[in-house]
């Protein structure tokens, strides 16, 4: 099995001119925009709690939160097996995101052997956990494992600079959109970075997930 991946900015431009060759209307988004950086994180454990603890929060609000957690060791699935309910809610979190903490726990997920799954078992093996939609597992895919085929169809941001590239004349569904853009693979992640990139020039502002 052949995984690909975008490992640094030399195989990202790599990518891009691939994708270009295939659609042609990135290259003067290209031109605009530049390589976007890539954003790779470590991943594993944290990476994806901290994701959870994020979601339907302000930057500000999610960081806060999480910064108590580390002060209170509570980022670690042995800390939260030992925790109470209370001592997880004392440093923010709600009913809802302590049940998800504790569904990820449970799964028990071996991140190291993500590396060597197919995009679509690690996507299967994410959004088995409570709280983790495909949204996530794919962040997770393009960010952590550094995947070079990722087009994350339910993005808002990339919904709207995709019906700006494609002239489209409403925002496409997700459905439209994985099907208007199988022809880029396998350089979709390329593609993702791009158009968020393109959002954030299109509306004088950032974009891209952190």
């Amino acid at each position: 099995m052949n995984i690909q991946i975008i490992e640094n900015k030399q195989a990202l431009k790599a990518h891009i001119n691939a994708l270009i060759a295939l659609e042609p209307r990135f290259a003067p988004v290209y031109e605009q925009v530049g390589v976007p950086d890539l954003r790779h994180n470590a991943g594993g454990f944290t990476q994806i709690m901290r994701a959870m603890v994020g979601q339907q929060l302000s930057v500000a609000a999610a960081a806060s939160i999480w910064q108590r957690l580390v002060e209170a060791g509570l980022t670690t699935p042995s800390a939260i097996r030992a925790a109470t309910d209370e001592d997880l809610r004392a440093q923010g979190l709600s009913k809802q995101k302590i049940r998800y903490t504790r569904s990820l726990v449970e799964h028990d997920i071996d991140f190291a052997a993500l590396t060597t799954l197919p995009d679509n078992d690690v996507i299967d093996t994410l959004t088995a956990v409570v709280g983790i939609g495909r949204w996530t597992a794919e962040m997770y895919l393009l960010f952590s494992l550094q995947r070079a085929d990722v087009l994350a169809v339910d993005d808002l941001a990339i919904k709207v600079a995709a019906m700006e590239l494609l002239d489209l004349e409403e925002r496409p569904t997700p459905k439209q959109l994985k099907n208007l853009t199988q022809d880029w693979s396998p350089h979709r992640s390329a593609a993702s970075l791009l158009l968020w990139q393109y959002y954030g020039f299109l509306r004088q502002k950032t974009a891209i997930p952190l």
